[in-house]
């Protein structure tokens, strides 16, 4: 059986699908059987032949992963809101066990299962069918997750939020990753200690613009998998 962890971003458009493909990368690159997955994702360009996943595509490129882009995220919307008011759209609502099956079928299959959440920890996923929220795949999943926060003005705030709910409402958050880092930027630094200071949760890694590699020893991001 595969292991994995979940990646939770302070909000949309914070890097998380960057940042996961550099993870996937790192682990295939190690020689691990590496899987990316995502429940569902919004604002995919239509072609001739259907809907293109974009996330699931980019990672795919970057990372240089064998996998199939249906494989990778099971319900995929062509407009760009949340995922419950895309699929009141479009039709196509997500379904817990549809996830929660394609999510075993990887891992039987791969070593390391890196799946992406959409939005910030509060998005609603589904609303009229089933009321489903990203909180809920991730507790029935089981799994612990990996926050991605830009290093910026404003990220104490919005990281320390996010790991404070994720903590009320038992889900173990290990680690924390910044997004759009300068190297030696007072603020950026500052920022990272008062975050460990709230939350007692350390910033294992910081991502530049432009990186093409992940600065995290491959020990320490396999020892994040469970």
């Amino acid at each position: 059986m595969g292991k994995s962890i979940f990646i939770v971003g302070t909000g949309t458009d914070v890097g998380k699908t960057y940042i996961t493909a550099l993870i996937v990368k790192k682990l295939r690159e190690a020689g691990k059987r590496a899987a990316y997955f995502k429940a569902a994702a919004s604002g995919n360009v239509r072609t001739e032949t259907g809907l293109i996943p974009g996330d699931a595509y980019f990672v795919k490129k970057i990372s240089v992963i064998d996998m199939e882009l249906t494989d990778m995220i099971p319900y995929v919307y062509e407009n760009a809101v949340s995922p419950h008011l895309a699929s009141r759209m479009e039709g196509n609502p997500v379904n817990l066990e549809v996830i929660k099956e394609k999510y075993q079928e990887l891992c039987h299959e791969y070593d390391y299962i890196t799946m992406e959440g959409s939005g910030g920890i509060l998005c609603p996923v589904c609303f009229d069918e089933n009321e489903i929220w990203l909180e809920d795949i991730i507790k029935m999943l089981g799994l612990s997750s990996v926050l991605i926060a830009d290093a910026g003005l404003g990220t104490i705030n919005a990281a320390v939020l996010t790991i404070e709910y994720m903590k009320q409402k038992g889900m173990p958050v290990k680690g924390i990753i910044c997004n759009h880092c300068h190297t030696g930027d007072p603020m950026e630094e500052d920022n990272k200690r008062m975050i460990e200071h709230r939350c007692g949760i350390p910033v294992i890694g910081c991502v530049a613009d432009g990186a093409e590699n992940l600065d995290i020893p491959l020990e320490k991001l396999i020892q994040l998998y469970e």
